[in-house]
């Protein structure tokens, strides 16, 4: 599927001395022109972004009821009191369930797992987890990645008898009166929390959890840097759920991304790299976000999230390959699935919803799991936000997954249509609810109606960091925005764009043909081999026909033979 909408192309006109910038840090003026496109206007801010590692990661002592939870579950521990996990079925739950269970297991805690079955149970905490916790003389529960919206559930476990500490990263429903709406808990660890003196207001299910177990850590006198052992999963829960890489989450994307180009360090995890034909290659946030975290989630849309969860526990080598070698199969399945779901939500969307500026799709036979990856497709194809329904195992009711755009507040849109929902979560670009299946109509309406998208909101704007000729390109530039990574949201790979490009030579590529080589020359007599991926035959079919052309494009160098060229990426091109 390609893109479905036309691009519109903006030239940033931001200032600075850029010259200046350059000599101060090293980096080619064009280079600094990125960081000032960035929002980095101080020295101190470009040279946090430049410099920054591990070392410079905030104090989890700031976070709110932090050090309050962690005095009361390191008593707990020490008591020997059991102990319940409760976390959540995706890549962040996996990863931030295994970090509290490794961590606890290591300072001798009571201490078991519970991951909800997507399909029987549903997002977080349910009634049926708590009963079980009772049931098993369970103490005390932690949650990651989930538990700030599970009112009721909580009023139940506290009803019990049973302490609560949560650990979660989603936003917090607000009432009539503009407060905040709190479960009842002995500690709420979310950097969400208008109270929250953390500085970054944005943190995953894993990261929370990894700095709630810094200050566990702390209290029983560990070294403060052992839990940086966690970094890997840190890194690939930030990239996974989609967390804007700005201050420190990209200083923990940056640095963890190292830890997994280096081959990881858990057992588990050194395996799923192998089996993803990761080694010794540089794992970027496209390796992170679309190789290793689908094969984490596979496990729980397609079986049980104990899959993915027991790969990272295994005992040794041996396990670990074969647990792994598993997960690839089951995300191989699901990307066949995925594939015809989306193709049934495009049918949809084209027959019956194209003026819609809120796309909700119904598709009863769907696999539950895959809803929000369709729903993810639907927004990136159509540049709107998607919701994706399927039948749920409860009569009449259906469950959904919604993926949004930057100008759509998913959670808040959801909230003012709170009153046709049986339950909802997430946060702006991104919700899980519930709903009964004659309510969608209506749920549809209402999204529509009270949206206040405009269609320019709705446009696809492509926003280019300067007009680069192909004179100015060298290694040494290629380098420097190598400095710039990790790019992912918040931190944008840099675009660039050039006028009056004769593209020829064409030559088809690749086992699907999805890549198109040719030779590229500038107006200034410069040639510089190009290359773009897509339907290549296609491709050529058409650019034999253009002359001249106007290019975006990313400069890169191939390496081959020994040989090292400058070349240019081409993102797009009219």
């Amino acid at each position: 599927m390609t893109d479905h909408l036309k691009k519109e192309w903006y030239l940033y006109t931001k200032r600075a001395d850029f010259q200046k910038i350059g000599e101060r840090f090293g980096i080619e003026p064009v280079a600094a022109r990125v960081l000032r496109n960035r929002d980095l206007i101080t020295e101190e801010q470009i040279d946090r972004f430049l410099n920054a590692g591990a070392e410079d990661l905030y104090d989890a002592a700031m976070l709110p009821d932090g050090e309050k939870s962690a005095k009361i579950l390191s008593e707990k521990i020490r008591s020997k009191k059991k102990i319940r996990i409760v976390g959540d079925y995706d890549a962040d739950g996996v990863c931030a369930s295994y970090v509290l269970w490794d961590a606890l297991l290591s300072l001798g805690a009571d201490c078991s797992i519970a991951i909800p079955d997507r399909i029987r149970d549903g997002y977080g905490i349910n009634s049926a987890i708590v009963s079980a916790a009772v049931k098993d003389g369970v103490d005390t529960i932690i949650t990651c990645d989930n538990g700030i919206s599970a009112c009721e559930e909580l009023k139940a476990a506290a009803d019990a008898g049973l302490t609560v500490i949560i650990t979660d990263h989603h936003e917090i429903r607000k009432g009539a009166d503009g407060k905040e709406i709190l479960p009842p808990a002995a500690g709420i660890v979310n950097v969400c929390r208008e109270d929250s003196a953390y500085p970054e207001k944005e943190l995953c299910g894993t990261v929370t959890a990894w700095k709630f177990v810094s200050l566990l850590f702390r209290e029983f006198g560990r070294d403060p840097e052992e839990y940086l052992k966690y970094l890997e999963f840190a890194a690939l829960a930030t990239i996974c759920d989609c967390i804007d890489l700005k201050g420190e989450n990209r200083i923990i994307a940056k640095e963890g991304l190292r830890v997994l180009s280096a081959g990881g360090v858990n057992t588990g995890m050194k395996a799923l790299i192998r089996c993803t034909g990761l080694t010794g290659k540089k794992v970027t946030c496209y390796g992170a976000g679309f190789v290793l975290g689908p094969c984490i989630n596979a496990g729980g849309r397609m079986e049980t999230a104990e899959r993915a969860f027991s790969l990272f526990a295994s005992p040794d080598a041996q396990t670990a390959s074969e647990r792994a070698a598993y997960l690839v199969g089951l995300n191989e399945s699901r990307k066949e699935l995925t594939a015809k779901g989306t193709e049934a939500a495009v049918a949809v969307v084209e027959k019956e919803k194209q003026q819609k500026k809120v796309l909700v799709v119904s598709l009863r036979d769907l696999h539950e799991s895959l809803a929000g990856i369709v729903a993810g497709r639907l927004k990136e194809y159509y540049g709107r936000p998607a919701f994706v329904f399927t039948a749920s195992d409860r009569e009449g009711i259906w469950k959904g997954s919604g993926r949004s755009v930057e100008a759509y507040n998913m959670f808040e849109e959801l909230a003012k249509a709170g009153d046709l929902l049986q339950k909802f979560g997430g946060h702006p670009m991104a919700a899980g609810l519930s709903v009964r299946e004659e309510d969608i109509p209506l749920l549809e309406e209402r999204l529509n109606t009270q949206t206040a998208l405009t269609d320019d909101d709705l446009k696809t704007k492509v926003w280019i960091d300067s007009e680069l000729p192909f004179s100015r390109i060298s290694e040494k530039l290629v380098g420097d925005l190598e400095k710039l990574e990790p790019f992912g949201g918040g931190n944008e790979k840099p675009r660039f764009a050039l006028r009056n490009v004769h593209p020829a030579n064409f030559r088809v590529m690749g086992r699907t043909r999805n890549a198109l080589r040719m030779d590229l020359y500038a107006e200034d007599g410069i040639v510089l081999p190009g290359i773009m991926f897509g339907d290549a035959d296609a491709l050529k079919k058409e650019l034999e026909t253009r002359d001249r052309i106007s290019i975006l494009f990313y400069p890169v160098i191939n390496e081959w033979n020994g040989y090292r060229t400058l070349n240019v990426q081409i993102e797009d091109y009219r």
